[in-house]
């Protein structure tokens, strides 16, 4: 039966910047953040839980134990103060660089924001972005994917999900799909930015929703930076017999 889980959200925003040494004129950081979390669920032991893998997927495992609220605020502490403690290191090199240059190198931002992209029959998939840049030739793109369990309140893993020895017969399968993707044949993967193909495996980093699971490899994982992230989605047929008996996601192919 297919309904749209019981389970309340809410979200909340951050915006902050520091200019270094309190001055205008000087380079800045700055952080936006938009996280979505669930609030309210019948069950509260299992609310917590899930908070918990909301929390850890968005701001990193070592923030798990934190309230959605209280993380945000951790975050943000902890982003200003590694920002500042590169004043040091800004007034000394100020001494013997142009301005415009300590500008590029200095110039930190970082935006993240989650969506919930599935949302029924006890299972939550939520996509967690974040953009940044800490100086150097470029900023970094980077994608986090997550599945819950609403029975549970636990992440769904690749172990969960699919039969023992599956790695190989499904890495032969994301190869295709993103060949077929990228309109070329799998030879070719390599003439076009990928690394070695035969390198390819399931990474644990995907989410599910009606019609396929989507595989997500993030910049240099498996090709060079201008590639940029890789997504692959596999329609439910192509995987079906690689699933464990009682996987949580079986129903799908019905």
């Amino acid at each position: 039966m297919d309904s749209e889980n019981k389970i309340q959200f809410d979200s909340l925003f951050v915006d902050q910047s520091y200019h270094l040494l309190g001055v205008d004129t000087n380079p800045k950081c700055s952080l936006q953040i938009s996280f979505i979390y669930p609030i309210d669920y019948a069950n509260r032991e299992t609310l917590k839980l899930v908070q918990q893998q909301f929390v850890s997927g968005f701001f990193g495992d070592e923030f798990i134990d934190f309230s959605p609220k209280d993380v945000a605020e951790k975050y943000s502490e902890n982003y200003l103060a590694t920002y500042k403690a590169e004043e040091t290191n800004f007034i000394r090199e100020r001494e013997n660089h142009e301005s415009g240059m300590l500008e590029s190198w200095y110039s930190y931002h970082e935006t993240s924001h989650n969506q919930i992209v599935y949302n029924r029959n006890d299972i939550i998939s939520i996509v967690n972005f974040t953009e940044s840049y800490f100086g150097g030739a470029h900023g970094s793109h980077q994608y986090v994917n997550r599945v819950v369990d609403l029975k549970t309140g636990k992440r769904i893993t690749e172990n969960d999900i699919f039969i023992d020895d599956f790695s190989d017969g499904l890495a032969k399968i994301i190869v295709n799909e993103i060949a077929l993707a990228n309109q070329v044949e799998v030879a070719e993967l390599e003439n076009i930015g990928f690394f070695s193909i035969d390198e390819i495996y399931p990474n644990q980093n995907f989410f599910v929703d009606d019609t396929g699971i989507t595989y997500t490899f993030n910049e240099y994982e498996i090709a060079a930076y201008v590639v940029g992230p890789v997504s692959v989605k596999i329609p439910y047929e192509k995987i079906q017999f690689f699933l464990r008996k009682g996987s949580p996601i079986i129903f799908m192919l019905f």
